[in-house]
């Protein structure tokens, strides 16, 4: 499996890096089709303390490519969210696939 980060307005950081590919891991566990995970930290201004960091996700897999988004004040935590929607995406995905 491939691993692409990119980072705008942020530092690379391996310690994030290492946090991402464990949480993907865990998905490609689940959902054998993943073949690419692009992963993108940036940080925006904004109002609320709360919001800022954000992270997305896309992966890679056969048929129409899977997209994620989260921000909230912690690159974990928004990594979280996001690794956490994409497996719900997935598993709907998966359900339908079944279903055929």
């Amino acid at each position: 499996m491939q691993y692409i980060f990119e980072y705008h307005n942020v530092e690379q950081s391996d310690r994030l890096e290492d946090y991402a590919k464990d949480k993907i891991d865990k998905l490609k566990m689940r959902f054998q089709d993943i073949i690419r995970a692009d992963i993108f930290f940036k940080v925006e201004n904004t109002t609320s303390n709360k919001t800022g960091k954000i992270c997305n996700i896309r992966l890679s897999l056969p048929g129409p490519r899977v997209f994620t988004e989260a921000s909230n004040a912690d690159f974990v935590l928004s990594l979280n969210e996001a690794t956490d929607e994409l497996s719900t995406i997935l598993t709907k995905r998966k359900d339908k696939l079944k279903s055929y």
